[in-house]
């Protein structure tokens, strides 16, 4: 989970308890509201802010695996998304944003 500089890891025994904290930790980062517009070089509203990312990954850094995740914007939008450095948004369709995490990384 990155908010703001600051950054917390956590591993889990399964893919399900994972996405289940991944939950919780999306809906304490929308319970602190939305964010401010701010102004730098040009104004940014919330909904073009990441208030927060909580992402699963399946290996290490220089191991490999999978990764995907949810980026908590600015607005309370959730955006999910698969992939480590070049991140590819995913649609969560009518099964929700958590289970589409879910699925890309089974």
């Amino acid at each position: 989970m990155r908010k703001g500089p600051n950054v917390a890891r956590e591993k889990f025994e399964s893919l399900d308890d994972a996405v289940v904290a991944m939950e919780r930790r999306v809906k304490d980062i929308r319970s602190e509201g939305p964010l401010e517009a701010k102004k730098v070089f040009r104004e940014y509203e919330p909904g073009a802010q990441v208030a927060g990312r909580v992402s699963i990954s399946t290996g290490g850094f220089l191991r490999g695996g999978e990764e995907a995740g949810i980026d908590v914007m600015g607005d309370g939008t959730l955006v999910p998304y698969s992939g480590g450095v070049r991140r590819d948004e995913l649609d969560p369709g009518r099964d929700g944003p958590f289970e589409v995490v879910r699925e890309a990384l089974s």
